[in-house]
């Protein structure tokens, strides 16, 4: 795994990247002095995680979709980023982003990509689709539902109007309604989130609204910021919905 790291920061170094990156990641280069560099052609994506190696998760998917998103180009053999086409890797690897953090910067909530079942009136659910929600946090009494959306442009334009995307919140809604369902009998809280990746196109959303007793906000998450930014803000989502727990601090 090691050697996928230091191999991709090679390949990052040759690439159209800034000049103050190119020089955080030779710096980093040092610790890698004993690792082989692969092949990029001949990576085996393929590997088994436990316990022991769980923390290479989201980088090994990082380096997946960095080398796979470069393109060499003709008049130079050097590399470029691509504009990436595969729209779906990216939502994907936003969405791990997100869940991976809170697994592993703030253990006292329990972070997980769990389904939802449809609560129904009787035993017939042929046809209906899964309900897979891209990040659950919960603690004690309290669920939060985030469903993650990684799009070009966060609203769409109706009437003259910005609005949300329809289906989006329909979906959220129907989501925290069926897990509501489905802890009748006990005590608990449910809420929705969807958490927009920010982009240059659009300003910062942070609206919450009660939807038959349930609350459903619609927040955006700027990752054009230094980690201690992003982790800000990660954090001021437990802040909000867990206010008992405290979030990992960045150290000194």
């Amino acid at each position: 795994m090691n050697q996928i790291l230091k191999t991709t920061m090679l390949v990052l170094i040759s690439s159209e990247i800034s000049k103050p990156r190119k020089k955080e990641l030779r710096k980093l280069l040092v610790l890698f002095s004993g690792i082989d560099q692969l092949d990029v052609h001949s990576i085996n994506w393929h590997f088994q995680y436990n316990r022991n190696n769980q923390t290479y998760r989201l980088l090994i998917g990082i380096c997946n979709l960095v080398l796979k998103g470069l393109l060499q180009t003709k008049s130079e053999g050097t590399n470029r980023l691509m504009d990436f086409l595969d729209a779906q890797r990216e939502s994907r690897l936003y969405e791990k982003f997100i869940l991976e953090y809170y697994r592993k910067e703030i253990p006292q909530i329990k972070a997980q990509a769990s389904q939802i079942a449809w609560q129904l009136d009787d035993d017939f659910s042929e046809m209906l689709p899964i309900m897979q929600t891209d990040i659950m946090l919960s603690k004690g009494e309290k669920i939060l539902i985030i469903d993650a959306k990684y799009y070009s442009h966060t609203t769409r334009t109706q009437y003259d109007a910005q609005t949300l995307h329809s289906a989006n919140l329909y979906q959220i809604f129907t989501y925290v309604k069926n897990k509501e369902a489905q802890l009748a009998e006990s005590p608990h809280e449910v809420s929705g989130m969807l958490l927009y990746a920010k982009t240059d196109n659009d300003s910062s959303l942070d609206k919450t609204y009660l939807m038959s007793g349930n609350r459903v906000s619609v927040k955006t998450l700027d990752l054009n910021l230094d980690f201690s930014s992003v982790r800000k803000q990660l954090d001021s989502i437990v802040d909000e919905y867990f206010p008992s727990t405290e979030p990992k601090k960045d150290p000194d």
